[in-house]
């Protein structure tokens, strides 16, 4: 697939939209008997074509045109599943705005962003409506994922002796308001990146890139990644639907090596976005997986060990790829087109301009701000009713990612969060490099390495330890581990084993909250 067949992309790299857009008609555009979902959720599969799954956006649709106009926002509390698809795509036909909320929020979390977001409705099953209590009103999508349902005048569900005929998809144009995703909050209160329908174009060359393109014959997607978050929706989901690539939904309420290989198997994936924890549970449990095409990390970088580990036991090359909330599917590997080169993302994924840039906001090739200049398609809009934070958010013509990086010819190498990265005797100390080492060492299972303040050498390198059952390895058998593998002055001076570390809902390490922890212990 070149870059001039994603829908919006020119060859210069420009994006360029017809005025009318919409995504959920992107993503349905297929004839009716190909297939679009294979539902794993239940005990047998069952496989739901593009026409079913328009059926069944039409009747959610219908439902809601009784209580919501364009531009009121919805929420979807829903785990992977037909009913998830078909929620965001019928809220995105109607004209409205999706608002993603995870299965696993507390009442908290749920409040804050119903709060925020101004939510009245939420689109969500049996479990999902005892979770909001009194938090917004639930439209429960079971019954209306039935074949014979209808949908009476009064907004009642009921059986119908015909299918109506399918509704118009409302006028939205490209940066009409469609999609509103929280921040997972790492950093701070969450913020809500409101996204326009041109979101999905943007995505689709990284995603298609990330896969070795992505659309072959046989292809199948699946991600154990939550669909309430931007890397299963827009990494996986809606890109699959669009490139009618077949994806597969399925539920895990916990990670595990056998349960992945089961549906695999079940599903007949072929392509998968894992996430790099997923990556680190599979090398742990010393699990292969057959019959894979591709597969594509990103959120945190991989090292030269789980590189190899992937092509022996995985056999293919991992392609990690690169973006945030914010902005996403900026950069990518792809192996069929350049190798990888280890500790570096990737390239720029076409249509997206990719720097590195000083503090006065100009391209450099020494080490920088990661940033992605404007126009990208899939760049927000702005957060959420917060002008400030959106205007922060820039610098010129360059949104900042809050990332440390480096050139390397035209390779991205990830250096660390910008408040990630540690000062130590002067020299400025990138923590993933460490990670990716100590991750290497048998006895590790995971690590989360930060800065802790230290008065001679401003921070010292501490890294928090998970390790494997059976294995007690002594802080100075990890700590000359790294000496020997990178370099005298970035080892870690003191190492600390834990239980667990701290981790968000999509699998990456707090170094924030391990960073505070560093912070008590040395008294400041």
């Amino acid at each position: 697939m070149t870059a001039t067949t994603y829908p919006g992309l020119q060859p210069d790299g420009s994006w360029q939209f017809p005025e009318t857009l919409n995504m959920a008609a992107q993503a349905l555009d297929h004839p009716d008997a190909h297939l679009a979902l294979i539902d794993l959720t239940g005990a047998e599969r069952r496989d739901v074509t593009f026409g079913a799954l328009h059926a069944h956006v039409d009747r959610i649709a219908r439902h809601l045109m009784t209580m919501v106009q364009k531009g009121d926002r919805v929420g979807v509390l829903l785990s992977q599943s037909v009913g998830c698809a078909a929620a965001h795509l019928a809220i995105w036909k109607t004209g409205a705005i999706s608002v993603p909320l995870f299965k696993l929020f507390q009442h908290d979390a749920l409040a804050t962003r119903i709060n925020d977001a101004g939510l009245r409705y939420v689109l969500t099953d049996a479990a999902g409506q005892q979770q909001l209590g009194d938090l917004a009103q639930p439209l429960r999508v079971e019954p209306l994922l039935q074949p014979d349902a209808a949908v009476a005048s009064d907004g009642a569900v009921g059986s119908g002796d015909a299918a109506p005929a399918r509704l118009a998809f409302a006028q939205t144009g490209p940066d009409t308001p469609a999609v509103l995703i929280y921040t997972s909050g790492t950093t701070g209160t969450a913020k809500g990146a409101l996204h326009g329908h041109r979101v999905l174009c943007g995505h689709l060359p990284g995603v298609a890139i990330s896969h070795d393109h992505l659309g072959q014959a046989g292809d199948c997607l699946w991600t154990p990644a939550d669909w309430a978050w931007i890397g299963g929706l827009f990494d996986v989901l809606m890109p699959g639907l669009a490139l009618g690539v077949p994806v597969v939904a399925a539920r895990l309420d916990k990670f595990s090596p056998e349960a992945c290989a089961d549906i695999i198997a079940r599903g007949a994936v072929r392509n998968v976005f894992f996430p790099p924890t997923a990556l680190r549970v599979l090398k742990s449990a010393e699990q292969g997986l057959d019959g894979l095409r591709s597969v594509a990390s990103g959120g945190e970088p991989l090292g030269a060990e789980m590189l190899a580990w992937g092509q022996q036991n995985l056999g293919v090359t991992i392609n990690e790829f690169y973006g945030q909330t914010e902005c996403n599917m900026v950069a990518s590997s792809c192996a069929v087109d350049f190798a990888p080169r280890p500790g570096c993302i990737g390239k720029a994924v076409p249509g997206h301009g990719l720097a590195v840039i000083d503090a006065d906001g100009h391209p450099t090739n020494e080490e920088g701000d990661v940033a992605i200049r404007r126009g990208s398609a899939s760049m927000l809009l702005e957060y959420w009713n917060r002008p400030e934070a959106t205007a922060e958010k820039f610098r010129g013509d360059w949104l900042i990612t809050g990332d440390r990086g480096i050139w390397e010819s035209d390779y991205l190498r990830f250096v660390g969060r910008e408040d990630d990265v540690i000062t130590s005797a002067g020299y400025r100390i990138g923590p993933a490099e460490i990670e990716d080492c100590l991750m290497t060492h048998p006895a590790v299972a995971t690590v989360g390495v930060v800065g802790k303040p230290d008065e001679l050498r401003t921070e010292i390198v501490k890294a928090y330890v998970v390790v494997k059952p059976g294995y007690a390895p002594a802080e100075k058998e990890l700590q000359d581990y790294v000496k020997q593998r990178l370099a005298q002055y970035s080892y870690p001076r003191e190492v600390e084993f834990l239980d667990a570390l701290p981790m968000t809902v999509t699998g990456k390490v707090i170094r924030k909250e391990l960073k505070a922890r560093a912070i008590a212990e040395a008294g400041q």
